[in-house]
């Protein structure tokens, strides 16, 4: 008996030895197999395959900033590109004072669906530069023209149809608020003779922000900010946004469909890529300044309502009609207006991620069917500025403005040109941000995110 209960204590101890052994061995290949990993990663980062973002500088010596993108969202410049065009420097061409966003727009950096060229605006002469995009995210310049509008500057947004090659370029100042180029094969440019505005009998001198074609290609959605240029200040310096207006001189605001419902515009395109006549909606608030289609549901958007401080949910008909749900706001306690604006949507279409111009930061927004709610708000900390600038709504802002998001929904990308800071954040869950990366930026003027 003593005998056999020595054998069984030594039979478990060969199996306690040899489960640590195996362990050992285990843990040996996963150490290897996580050092090969990172090894590849790190391999992948060098290569330039983790991706690639694209921003304007909008100095009067216009340039494009290329970074590469690690697979962990860190941002490394590689090149700037001369775009052979002006920007229009820290002034801005409405308010006429240095202030980030000063063109009131958004998308002036577009890339193709095939990745083979990057179009960019050039807001100080009205012209567009066109770069070959190489397998390494390389850029070379191409071709630069005037778009033909002569209005002072302000060319700020850009659409492309690849079925036509036609480029749609959006202006701050009109009558020619759109302007057209068509584009070869080489990514030549040639700028094309038709005009079109979204002016109206009551307001000619409105100001439209963006141009996005629905994902049909049939018809190109113009989102608006102002319907009269802001022009009047209180002694304090901000700006008046209601002026007396007809005949018992009530006050109107100038932002637009506040309350005249025609902040949308829709235009009809054309097999070559030209306009047809143009048609006006309820855009659901004050300032419908950026437009955003879902990534699954062709027929429906989100619209940031610049002045109505949060987002709405729109459709768009097989005839191109437009109806607009209600506006569901973030919280305005700060000041109004937050001057929500750029919009980023998860490509499972479940996320919106909205820049806040006034408030330095970003909100999110849940989507569920028709119906949005809020799912962080804040989504991230304010980012500071310099302390120079201040929003509509009288608060300290560092004037955050155009944003993109990696097409895997990992990480978000956001400008705030007073401080100087290009931002790179990961996605949570829950809708809420994590710092990951910061690059600095010229002061002030950067437009436009573009990338892969």
């Amino acid at each position: 008996m003593p005998k056999e209960m020595d054998t069984s204590k030594e039979l478990n101890m060969l199996r306690e030895l040899l489960s640590v052994l195996k362990e050992k061995s285990i843990s040996k290949e996963t150490s290897m197999g996580m050092s090969k990993e990172m090894g590849m990663s790190r391999e992948m980062s060098m290569n330039g395959r983790g991706g690639h973002l694209y921003l304007q500088t909008n100095e009067v010596k216009n340039c494009i900033i290329h970074y590469h993108r690690s697979a962990n969202g860190a941002l490394e410049e590689v090149e700037r590109v001369a775009t052979g065009g002006a920007g229009s420097g820290r002034i801005s061409p409405i308010y006429h004072i240095a202030r980030p966003n000063h063109f009131e727009g958004a998308g002036s950096v577009r890339l193709t669906p095939d990745r083979r060229f990057l179009f960019a605006t050039n807001g100080g002469d009205n012209s567009v530069s066109s770069f070959a995009v190489d397998k390494e995210g390389g850029l070379t310049l191409l071709d630069v023209k005037r778009t033909g509008n002569t209005q002072g500057g302000g060319a700020k947004s850009v659409a492309y149809a690849p079925s036509s090659r036609t480029l749609y370029v959006v202006h701050t100042f009109g009558p020619d608020h759109l302007r057209l180029l068509s584009v070869d094969d080489q990514g030549n440019l040639t700028p094309r003779p038709e005009h079109y505005s979204v002016s109206t009998m009551d307001w000619p001198n409105r100001v439209p922000t963006m141009a996005v074609l629905s994902p049909d290609g049939k018809f190109l959605v113009l989102g608006t900010t102002f319907d009269e240029l802001p022009s009047r200040k209180n002694p304090d310096g901000s700006l008046i946004l209601w002026i007396p207006r007809g005949t018992n001189g009530d006050l109107h605001s100038i932002a637009s469909n506040a309350p005249d419902p025609d902040g949308i515009i829709v235009f009809p395109v054309g097999a070559n890529g030209a306009l047809g006549e143009p048609s006006f909606y309820d855009g659901g608030g004050a300032s419908p300044f950026y437009i955003a289609f879902l990534n699954n549901r062709p027929d429906t958007f989100v619209i940031g309502e610049a002045v109505s401080d949060g987002l709405a949910i729109g459709r768009i008909d097989a005839d191109g009609k437009v109806k607009v749900g209600p506006v569901v706001p973030i919280d305005t306690s700060a000041g109004v207006p937050s001057e929500l604006c750029w919009l980023a949507v998860s490509p499972d279409d479940r996320l919106v991620y909205a820049t806040n111009f006034g408030y330095s930061n970003l909100s999110s927004f849940r989507i569920d069917g028709n119906v949005l709610t809020i799912a962080k708000d804040p989504a991230c900390p304010k980012v500071p500025g310099d302390g120079t600038f201040r929003a509509i709504n009288g608060t300290v802002s560092s004037g955050p403005s155009d944003n993109w998001l990696t097409p895997d929904g990992a990480y978000l990308y956001q400008i705030y040109g007073n401080a100087s800071k290009l931002v790179g954040y990961a996605t949570k869950p829950d809708g809420s941000l994590e710092e990951v990366t910061s690059c600095t930026i010229p002061y002030n003027s950067p437009e436009g995110l573009a990338g892969f």
